[in-house]
């Protein structure tokens, strides 16, 4: 199993570019199971998550050339609807591929997927949207089991407890497009994944308006046809190299950095002291270049994780890791997953002063954070382990990285292209070859 040596204290600078999203290259590949054609998709990012993707759609039928870069897929067995629960435990986002079939196959069975390290996240909001739509869902032997002939356009209301579901919103907005009629879909996700999706589904004969908004319109239409699209810039992957250049006091040059997707971020820096100046102010603000600095005294401040366009959930780990250098005291309230704090546990053994209360963590600057081994639990807190690792004193080791693998290309190979010093290794060979042998 592989691990993260790290020696904190190299200031990144330099420049990189951001991935295409994870977020958004999931639900795009499984959205291929509606076509009747190839589909086509650009800037695949490099990701074991994606991988595992390519294998699930391999078993529905659905043939994919390309590991990332460009990837062609194209169905060539549409009697295959069975998502089994061996692939589906990989990744929570296998559950996109619900919709899809549902809608084009008229059945399918996926299995239930599992809760992640940070608390359950149920699906039910996903199956009272398809059942609106005229799905029978029932649950057999742990799997999802969804039929309809014909789904049929309705009204839908898509809150849930916590805000709106993306997920949920693929999975409905996707099934919709061949529904008979009109859809509208009411408390819709707003995050640019969601728009990301209905750019390619309109681009493959769908008729959809109002992605990006809380209200979705979907008009079905008979079949969906050949595509060519590239994905969005991952918002989650640019906000943690802009973490880490501020952490470092580094200099860093981000292109493709999607700051429109990033506001309430570049709000909560502006308050810290971290500056994200764009360079080439006339560019789409959704892919632009942007120079990265941070102050030497960072400022405390309060945020609250919210849905898109709030402060997003899958950067607050990360923010919590720089503001544990920062002076006084800051607030960090969790609205999304309450119980998304495994890290703060593993941030402690590094020296920073965490106080949890519920949902809320109270963030206690501390002068200096200090190598140790730690372990990450889940993919934002392996990234919020790394990041506090280029700013520890000494070294620090993050085991259980194959977390960071489904969301971040070779992190350590970008990283030590900034200059900082991170060494990959077998941890599982180490600790073997340490155990002497009977005599």
């Amino acid at each position: 199993m592989d691990a993260f040596r790290i020696v904190g204290g190299s200031r990144l600078t330099g420049r990189m570019a951001v991935d295409g999203s994870k977020n958004a290259a999931l639900p795009l590949m499984a959205a291929a199971l509606l076509a009747d054609e190839p589909i086509t998709l650009r800037r695949v990012p490099r990701l074991s998550d994606i991988a595992n993707m390519s294998r699930l759609l391999g078993e529905l039928g659905c043939d994919v050339q390309g590991e990332h870069g460009t990837m062609t897929l194209s169905n060539f067995d549409t009697s295959r609807t069975h998502a089994r629960y061996d692939i589906v435990r990989t990744m929570r986002a296998s559950i996109c591929v619900l919709g899809p079939l549902l809608a084009r196959r008229k059945t399918a069975r996926v299995s239930m997927p599992g809760g992640c390290a940070f608390g359950d996240r149920p699906v039910d909001l996903h199956l009272r949207g398809l059942q609106a739509l005229g799905a029978k869902i029932e649950l057999k032997g742990g799997d999802i089991v969804a039929t309809a002939d014909r789904l049929k356009g309705a009204t839908i209301f898509l809150g849930g407890a916590f805000g709106s579901t993306v997920l949920g919103t693929a999975n409905v907005m996707s099934a919709a497009t061949l529904a008979q009629g009109r859809t509208i879909i009411e408390s819709a996700a707003c995050e640019p994944e969601i728009s990301d999706l209905a750019a390619l589904l309109n681009s493959m004969g769908a008729k959809i308006s109002g992605a990006g908004s809380p209200r979705i319109t979907v008009d079905g239409v008979e079949q969906l046809g050949h595509a060519d699209h590239a994905v969005l810039p991952d918002r989650i992957v640019a906000g943690t190299y802009a973490l880490a250049a501020a952490i470092t006091n580094g200099d860093l040059i981000i292109d493709d950095f999607p700051y429109d997707h990033l506001l309430a971020m570049i709000d909560v820096f502006n308050t810290a002291g971290v500056h994200v100046k764009r360079l080439n102010q006339g560019g789409d603000p959704r892919r632009c270049r942007v120079q990265v600095t941070c102050e030497r005294l960072l400022k405390p401040v309060m945020f609250t994780t919210q849905p898109h366009p709030g402060f997003p959930t899958d950067l607050q780990a990360q923010m919590m890791t720089l503001l544990c250098m920062a002076g006084g005291n800051s607030i960090i309230t969790e609205k999304i997953y309450p119980e998304r704090f495994l890290h703060v546990a593993e941030l402690s053994r590094m020296g920073a002063r965490l106080v949890r209360q519920g949902p809320t963590v109270i963030v206690q600057g501390v002068p200096r954070l200090v190598g140790a081994p730690v372990m990450a639990s889940d993919l934002r807190a392996s990234a919020c382990l790394v990041l506090a690792g280029l700013a520890a004193e000494g070294e620090t080791t993050v085991s259980r990285v194959y977390h960071l693998d489904r969301g971040y290309a070779r992190m350590d190979e970008t990283l030590n292209a900034l200059g900082a010093n991170i060494e990959r290794f077998n941890a599982d060979v180490k600790v073997e070859a340490m155990v002497p042998e009977l005599v």
